[in-house]
């Protein structure tokens, strides 16, 4: 009587069908996770831009005479501090966070600007977003024009 030899292991094909099959998913969620990144940063950044026009105001109203902020330096070393560090080091001669640059302009003892640029335009964002003393958040696109 004759006696079959067990398989062992996996054949040239099911190795090849397993690797397809994997390529295939891969090609699949890759861009979507790149995409759920970019929003992420997007989102974290108008946040942030929140966060920097209550710090504003908060260090405005203790003020003795009233005025912003120089630099968002001066809001992240404040004791204590109205923002975070890595928030008041993110500017452009500095680290990103979260994909982005913040630009702190004082235009007044009553007025300022901040504009949330991304590092790499169209990888860690496409959006522009901007606020000033009213507090309203305002976007653009990279080449500056409003956003409808």
């Amino acid at each position: 009587m004759l006696k079959l030899r067990q398989k062992h292991g996996f054949t040239l094909v099911e190795i090849m069908i397993v690797v397809a099959i994997i390529s295939l998913l891969a090609a699949i969620a890759i861009p979507n996770l790149l995409r759920a990144r970019h929003n992420a940063n997007e989102a974290a950044s108008i946040a942030a831009l929140r966060t920097i026009s209550t710090a504003c105001e908060s260090f405005r109203s203790a003020q003795t005479p009233t005025t912003y902020p120089a630099t968002l330096a001066v809001l992240g070393s404040a004791v204590p501090p109205y923002i975070d560090n890595a928030l008041a080091g993110a500017t452009a001669a500095g680290t990103a966070k979260q994909g982005y640059f913040y630009t702190y302009a004082l235009t007044n003892a009553n007025q300022f600007t901040c504009t949330a640029s991304p590092a790499v335009s169209g990888t860690t964002g496409t959006r522009v977003f901007f606020v000033d003393e009213s507090g309203v958040i305002r976007v653009t696109n990279v080449s500056g024009a409003p956003i409808e």
